[in-house]
């Protein structure tokens, strides 16, 4: 059959628009995957500080929180996590509008004696701690196997010196983070939401009230949730973010970032409190172990909730024995001029020189001793909200901030959040020497 001219013609305008629709799927599809990816790269410096923050003692205190007083210490979520929101966004938006990192800033501002008392003073709370980070990553395998945990130890320490060796070791860090706040954002997401907790419960949570015996609770979970170490590091992550992947994104998406990993601390903390509250504390359980904790996801897991549990106990362990090493090395880093890119030898030293006393600590004494505990409670008592003091001094500083600098509604929230750091500083004291 003879094909003509108008059948041609056809045949090839079929051909022009299947052509141009490949081409527009192709362009929508990149599109989608440049968005996802940007997104992802805005999410990573907040979801690697609520990664960082929720770590194997946060699990512990928020397990025990619920089994202890039901739904009742809900609210002291909502303020840690609102506190750690609004010191969080001020760092996000000194490191999003500077290119010289906050300690640098705080020595042209205040001096190097002030720099390095808040650097040293980082670096020593970090190694002080480091051992539990170990500890709660060797657990989270020797328990469940009934192997030694001191080998773990070892190997789990040995394998984050590796990660360091990573040619771009920022997005593998960032990466393996994201996975493991998923893992344990479903695992106890997914539990709490089967559980169904009452609304009227969940309601009566969200009003303030101090159950006899749970001060110590609220102040530990208080003092670990508002982690201004934590939020001064923030500014670093933006920064390195940015020079690392060549991106030059707005304060506010950074804030935004920033935002969204506080939240998902703040969901993680709750459903972790509603899984124990609604399971242990109806059945009176009292957590003396990490098996224990782990019964509050049998709801949805039975009997694979302890392996879930202790893979969300590894997740929280090692990225905080990765997250609080690299803070402190690199911040030691940036205190001495040697600043603080993760792929500079000198930095990786002091990385490598945290995670190995943390490691020390875990295998000599089997968990942190108590006396090392007090010496780094004994730091962050006058570090902490000094801390808090020069971060909002410095996003007050028009100079600094120009357009980013803190608005009035930010000031009042600000300074508030620092009569709670002022607080608990003065009850730890307290603790500590008086009492």
């Amino acid at each position: 059959m003879p094909i003509t001219s108008e059948h041609l013609l056809e045949i090839l305008a079929q051909r022009y628009l299947h052509k141009l629709f490949n081409q527009t799927v192709d362009k929508m599809q990149s599109r989608s995957n440049s968005l996802f990816k940007n997104w992802l790269s805005i999410l990573g410096p907040g979801v690697i500080t609520a990664a960082l923050v929720f770590g194997p003692s946060k699990i512990t205190i928020t397990s025990k929180m619920g089994a202890d007083y039901g739904f009742d210490l809900i609210w002291v979520i909502v303020i840690a996590a609102f506190f750690m929101m609004v010191f969080t966004n001020m760092a996000t938006r000194i490191g999003a509008q500077n290119d010289e990192s906050l300690l640098r800033l705080i020595e042209k501002k205040f001096g190097k004696v002030t720099s390095a008392i808040i650097g040293i003073g980082i670096f020593l709370v970090t190694a002080s701690f480091q051992a539990g980070n170990a500890t709660g990553a060797a657990l989270s395998i020797s328990e469940r196997t009934g192997s030694d945990s001191k080998i773990w130890i070892i190997v789990f320490t040995g394998v984050a010196i590796l990660l360091l060796f990573f040619r771009s070791f920022y997005k593998a860090l960032e990466k393996f983070m994201l996975t493991m706040i998923i893992i344990m954002l479903i695992a106890f997401l997914s539990t709490a939401i089967m559980i169904q907790p009452s609304f009227e419960d969940l309601a009566k949570g969200l009003a303030p009230s101090i159950p006899k015996g749970s001060t110590g609770l609220i102040i530990a979970f208080t003092a670990s949730c508002f982690s201004v170490v934590g939020a001064f590091y923030q500014s670093y992550l933006v920064q390195s973010r940015r020079k690392t992947l060549g991106t030059s994104s707005l304060p506010d998406q950074e804030i935004l970032g920033s935002k969204i990993g506080i939240v998902l601390l703040g969901v993680m903390s709750t459903s972790v409190l509603v899984c124990a509250a609604a399971v242990l504390h109806t059945q009176n359980i009292k957590i003396s172990s990490a098996s224990e904790m782990g019964k509050a996801l049998e709801p949805l897991l039975g009997s694979k909730a302890a392996l879930i549990f202790f893979i969300g106990l590894f997740g929280a362990s090692f990225s905080s024995l990765i997250g609080n090493a690299v803070l402190g090395g690199s911040l030691l880093g940036d205190t001495f001029g040697f600043g603080n890119n993760l792929n500079n030898k000198v930095v990786k030293a002091f990385i490598i020189l945290v995670m190995l006393i943390g490691a020390f600590v875990a295998i000599t004494f089997g968990k942190a001793p108590l006396e090392l505990i007090v010496f780094a409670q004994r730091i962050t008592i006058f570090l902490v909200p000094f801390i808090g003091i020069i971060m909002f001094l410095i996003a007050n500083d028009p100079v600094i901030m120009k357009d980013q600098v803190n608005k009035p509604t930010t000031k009042i929230w600000a300074a508030l959040g620092l009569i709670v750091l002022i607080t608990l500083a003065f009850s730890n004291l307290y603790n500590l020497f008086i009492k």
